[in-house]
Parts: structure tokens; C-alpha cells; sequence
């Protein structure tokens, strides 16, 4: 059994994988405070839940864009897991050419998603990740990581329209029955969702014009879905990151 984590900048996830199967997975927020011990009861308590004993995980596998969490999440596999944690980037590489001016610049969520990506659905291929950022990645037919987009994720950015506008509410974000909104709330959710549509269309047809119209397009994260009736993907994979972190680390046994 495989205990995978994915540290990002809104939630840590976690994935149990027995053999090929991902057979549970539960989150975490990324509170830059958070104790090693608050983590490791959470995730035995899982472990509890489902009946099962952390003795039966064999490694634990990190990856994380959060440097300030690393300590606390790698005490907490050490204290409660009786593991070395690999940790992707660290101690762990992933197999993909890096083509970045200056590789290590590249988040290993990126890399990760990148790679798994690839090696699910051939190249060339964009990956949209829909997170605290949004990033889109280009991934050339030879299977080598070529760069991409840096963009604020519609959540982070409806958050900081709430923060900064004194009169405007805090808002569900859900697409709207129509494009022109009748009150505050709804010309809010139609600027977050075709506003990011629109941005998103753009930042894949402008990828595309450098690698190929015939890229492919992955998109995964919790928005991912909200955009699936547009035709803006080829396919929407949200355990990408998951699958990634698993596949690197088999990557590494062989």
C-alpha cells in the first residue's frame, strides 16, 4: 500500500493505493502553521476509519509546492508512518526532460502533472490546472516539458475582488443561466465564469500555436469540471496529480 501527498497552496490531498487502485483519498488545508502531530492524527484517523493499519503502507510519497509545510508533513510520516518520506524533488525525480531556462523554477506539481499527463495520453498535449493558480503546461510529441502559463486561479482571484471592493459579496462559483446578470451576485458569477472561459480559451489557442493544433488538452483541480460543457478539453482527469505523484515513484523502483 502507497500513501501519496499532494501538498498544494489550498489543501494537502491524500491517496491510498493498493496496487494499480486508488482505493481512498482525503484532504487537508494547507495552514502554513499546522503541527506535525495535527497531521499525522489526521491521516490515522483515516486509516482508522476504513479499518485499516498504517503498517500496511509501505512508503509515502510527497510532492509539494509549499516549502513552509514540508517539515511538519515529513515529522508527522516519520512519527506516525515509521517511514522515510521520499519527497519529489528532494529525494525523488521525476523522469521528463525539463526544457524551463532554468529547471528548477519549475514547480514539481507542474512536472508532475506533465508527466503523468503524457504518459496517459501521448503528446503533444496542454495540461489546465485549475488550483490556488492556474497553471497551463505544454508537453512536446517527444514527451519533453516545454514550459507554460502562470495564472490566477477564478477563486483566488473572486476573493481578492471581494477583499479589495468594499460593496461586493463573497460568491458561490457556478455558471450562470445567463451571460447578463440581474443583481450583483449573478453579473459577478457571469464575469468569474466567462471572463475565465474567455482567458482560458486564449491562453490554449496561443499554446497551441507554438507546439501544434493537434495538442491534445487535459484539464484537472476542483474547477475543472465547472468548464466541461465548453468543449475546451479533450479530457478532464482529476486524480492527474494523484497518478502522477504514484507514477514517479514507480518510476524509481524500476
Amino acid at each position: 500500500m502507497i500513501l501519496v501527498i499532494d501538498i498544494g497552496n489550498t489543501t494537502m490531498e491524500f491517496g491510498l493505493y493498493e496496487g494499480d487502485e486508488l482505493t481512498g483519498v482525503f484532504r487537508l488545508g494547507s495552514k502554513r502553521d499546522i503541527t506535525s502531530d495535527e497531521v499525522g492524527l489526521f491521516a490515522t484517523q483515516f486509516f482508522e476509519y476504513r479499518k485499516l493499519s498504517v503498517s500496511e503502507v509501505s512508503d509515502v510519497v510527497i510532492s509539494s509546492v509549499v516549502p513552509q509545510l514540508n517539515y511538519s508533513v515529513c515529522s508527522a510520516v516519520r512519527k506516525y508512518f515509521g517511514k522515510e518520506p521520499l519527497v519529489i524533488g528532494e529525494n525523488l525525480f521525476c523522469n521528463m526532460p525539463n526544457l524551463y531556462e532554468n529547471p528548477k523554477e519549475v514547480g514539481a506539481d507542474r512536472l508532475v502533472d506533465s508527466y503523468a499527463a503524457f504518459r496517459k495520453y501521448g503528446g503533444p498535449l496542454i495540461i489546465v490546472d485549475f488550483g490556488t493558480a492556474t497553471t497551463c503546461e505544454a508537453v512536446s510529441g517527444k514527451g519533453e516539458y516545454l514550459g507554460g502559463i502562470i495564472y490566477p486561479g477564478i477563486k483566488t482571484s473572486m476573493d481578492a475582488l471581494y477583499e479589495k471592493a468594499a460593496k461586493l459579496p463573497k460568491i458561490e462559483i457556478l455558471k450562470p443561466d445567463f451571460a447578463l446578470g440581474k443583481n450583483t451576485v449573478s453579473s459577478m458569477q457571469s464575469g468569474a465564469y466567462y471572463g475565465y472561459l474567455g482567458a482560458i480559451d486564449m491562453m490554449v489557442r496561443n499554446l497551441k500555436a507554438v507546439i501544434g493544433g493537434n495538442a491534445k488538452v487535459v484539464a484537472t483541480g476542483g474547477f475543472a469540471r465547472l468548464f466541461a460543457e465548453e468543449e475546451l478539453f479533450d479530457y478532464i482527469d482529476q486524480r492527474l496529480p494523484l497518478e502522477g505523484i504514484k507514477m514517479v515513484y514507480e518510476d524509481s523502483k524500476k
